[in-house]
């Protein structure tokens, strides 16, 4: 038997009280085996024990058919679906199979929640508060994985948009939302620089996303990520150019350890 924190067990159990999970999906995740052979795939059933949260689906390359199975081999086992980069196409054949699901098509995001109510824009009670700042509105699909990720994470999130530093004015405006946040991921192209200013404003992580937004010397994000890299903010820490999933699901990460500090002080 798969060993469980005392958290996850009253995770669960509020679950099943709830409605959200069957008794079978209750005790199953009791017993339940540690890998998933779907044939095309073998789904980590243990991670979310191990890593904090359970494996997510990187849907390109996948056929829908393959995806179709791999998600309901992730339901069936009590785990909320989340999968990243899926096409236009994969979703509205994925749809079709799975009709209470979120599909997010500037995120390019597929979330199908074990409950037939999908997970709300971060307004119910979650896990903690991730906020989100995009440079521009170009950068917002990044942003949009990262705030679809930090969903799935249980977080409360705050979106915050168009704010980059030829306008500082704009980030001066919305300060006031930042603060209380576990993280910040700073979503940003062109020369990268908000997240150094972001990070000399608030008390907390500060995760910088670059993105593949700019010119030809922005070298497809790659001016971006170096000068995040660079930042003399103290608190920014930085992921791959466009990973919108890494940088909601660290924060995410970052937000649910903070809450459960808070309630067990």
């Amino acid at each position: 038997m798969n060993s469980m924190n005392t958290h996850e067990i009253e995770k669960l159990a509020q679950r099943l009280l709830a409605g959200d999970l069957s008794v079978e999906q209750f005790a199953r995740r009791f017993h339940q085996p540690t890998i998933a052979d779907t044939g095309e795939a073998q789904i980590d059933l243990d991670r979310a024990r191990r890593c904090g949260f359970p494996e997510v689906v990187f849907a390109e390359g996948k056929t829908v058919a393959a995806m179709e199975k791999i998600f309901q081999a992730l339901l069936d086992n009590g785990v909320d679906v989340l999968a990243t980069r899926v096409s236009a196409e994969q979703a509205a054949g994925l749809v079709a199979q799975f009709p209470h699901a979120r599909h997010n098509p500037v995120g390019r995001t597929f979330r199908i929640p074990l409950s037939e109510t999908p997970t709300g824009d971060g307004e119910a009670v979650g896990t903690g508060l991730v906020a989100i700042v995009t440079a521009g509105t170009s950068d917002l699909p990044v942003a949009e994985e990262a705030r679809e990720t930090a969903l799935w994470t249980g977080a409360r999130v705050n979106m915050i948009q168009d704010v980059g530093v030829a306008g500082p004015h704009r980030l001066a405006a919305n300060l006031p939302q930042l603060q209380g946040a576990d993280a910040v991921v700073v979503v940003a192209g062109m020369e990268g620089a908000l997240p150094s200013v972001v990070g000399g404003h608030v008390a907390c992580p500060v995760i910088g996303v670059p993105t593949s937004v700019g010119y030809g010397a922005s070298f497809g994000g790659a001016a971006a990520l170096l000068s995040m890299l660079n930042s003399c903010a103290a608190n920014v820490t930085v992921v791959n150019i466009d990973a919108g999933f890494k940088g909601g699901y660290i924060a995410g990460l970052i937000a649910r350890n903070a809450a459960r500090r808070s309630r067990s002080a």
